[in-house]
C-alpha cells in the first residue's frame, strides 16, 4: 500500500494544477495583466502559487474573463473583501471595469478542507470570509495587499498575506491530514505532469497510490469535494482548450485522441459541458482573438 513519507514542507513540490484554464488567453492578454508568484517554501504543501491580476480599462469599457476552474480552492483579496472560494459549480466569470487589482492564493488540491477545518470547503461555490479562519487582522492585511498590487508591488502584496496562512497552517496541520493531502497531490501531480498518459482511468489513479478506485473516490470526496472521474474530465478539457488556443486550426479528431478521448464526439460532449462551447466554436473565437492581439501589437 502507498504510505507516503511527506517531503519536508520546505522541499521541492511538483505542480498539482496546470497553468491551463483561462478561456481565450489571447483576449485575456488585452484585458488584464496576470503575475504568478511562488509561495514561501514552508507553505508549499498547501499553496500551489499566488497570483495577482491588475487591470486599467478606458472609461466606459468592460472586459469579461471566463475561467474553467481547477479542483482547488482560492483565497482571494480584493477591494470588496477577503474570502476563501471553493470549486465553482460551473465556469467562473468576472467582469472588469475601470481599474483595480486582485491578490489570490491558489491552494493545492485538498488544502482548503485543511485550512477551513470543516466540510464548508467542499460545497460547490463555497464562499467563506477569510477572517473566520485567518483571524481578525485578515481584512486589513487584504486591503494592504490590494493597495500594493495596485502600485505594481506584487511580491509585497503576497508577502503581507503569507503570515496569516502560515499561522493557520501551523494550527491545523496533523499527520493524518498530511497523509491524505500527499495521496491526493501525488495523483494530481502525476496527471498534470503527463506521467499517466492522456488515456488514464480512475483505476490508474488508484493504482498510483496503492488503493482501490472506491477508496480513492472516498478520499477525493472527503478532501477535495469532487470525484477522480471529474478530475480526469476537467484535466482533458483544460489541455484541449489550451491546445486549441495555441493552434486554432488543428484537426479536432486528432486533438481528441491526443487528450485521451476515444473519438471527437466524446471530446465535444465534455467540452460543451465544461465550457459551454463546442471545440470548433472555441477555436474560431481563439483565432479571432489572436488576430486582434496581433493587430494591436503591430499598431
Amino acid at each position: 500500500m502507498f504510505e507516503p513519507a511527506p517531503p519536508a514542507r520546505g522541499g521541492p513540490r511538483e505542480p498539482t494544477t496546470s497553468l491551463h484554464g483561462i478561456v481565450d488567453p489571447a483576449a485575456a492578454r488585452r484585458g488584464f495583466a496576470l503575475v504568478r508568484l511562488e509561495p514561501a517554501p514552508d507553505l508549499a504543501d498547501l499553496v500551489e502559487r499566488h497570483w495577482v491580476v491588475r487591470w486599467d480599462l478606458p472609461p466606459g469599457e468592460s472586459f469579461t474573463q471566463t475561467v474553467v476552474p481547477h479542483p482547488v480552492g482560492n483565497v482571494v483579496a480584493e477591494q470588496a473583501g477577503y474570502a476563501a472560494h471553493g470549486i465553482p459549480p460551473g465556469l467562473f466569470a468576472r467582469t472588469l471595469i475601470g481599474s483595480g487589482a486582485v491578490v489570490g492564493t491558489k491552494l493545492r488540491p485538498g488544502a482548503l478542507r485543511v485550512l477551513l477545518g470543516s466540510d464548508d470547503a467542499l460545497r460547490p461555490g463555497a464562499h467563506v470570509p477569510a477572517s473566520s479562519f485567518l483571524g481578525p487582522t485578515a481584512d486589513s492585511a487584504a486591503r494592504a495587499a490590494v493597495a500594493a498590487a495596485l502600485a505594481g508591488r506584487e511580491a509585497e502584496a503576497v508577502a503581507g498575506l503569507e503570515p496569516l496562512l502560515r499561522a493557520r497552517a501551523a494550527a491545523v496541520r496533523t499527520p493524518r491530514r498530511a497523509r491524505d493531502l500527499e495521496r491526493v497531490q501525488a495523483v494530481m501531480a502525476a496527471l498534470v505532469s503527463g506521467r499517466l498518459g492522456p488515456g488514464a482511468t480512475v483505476r490508474d489513479l488508484a493504482d498510483l497510490v496503492g488503493t482501490s478506485p472506491r477508496s480513492l473516490q472516498r478520499l477525493f470526496a472527503a478532501s477535495v469535494g469532487v470525484s477522480p472521474k471529474w478530475v480526469l474530465r476537467r484535466h482533458r478539457v483544460h489541455v484541449a482548450a489550451d491546445l486549441l488556443a495555441g493552434d486554432p486550426a488543428q484537426d479536432l479528431a486528432a486533438l481528441a485522441t491526443a487528450v485521451g478521448y476515444y473519438d471527437q464526439a466524446h471530446l465535444g460532449t465534455d467540452f460543451v459541458r465544461v465550457t459551454g462551447s463546442t471545440p470548433a466554436a472555441y477555436a474560431r473565437r481563439c483565432a479571432a482573438s489572436r488576430a486582434a492581439l496581433a493587430e494591436a501589437v503591430g499598431a
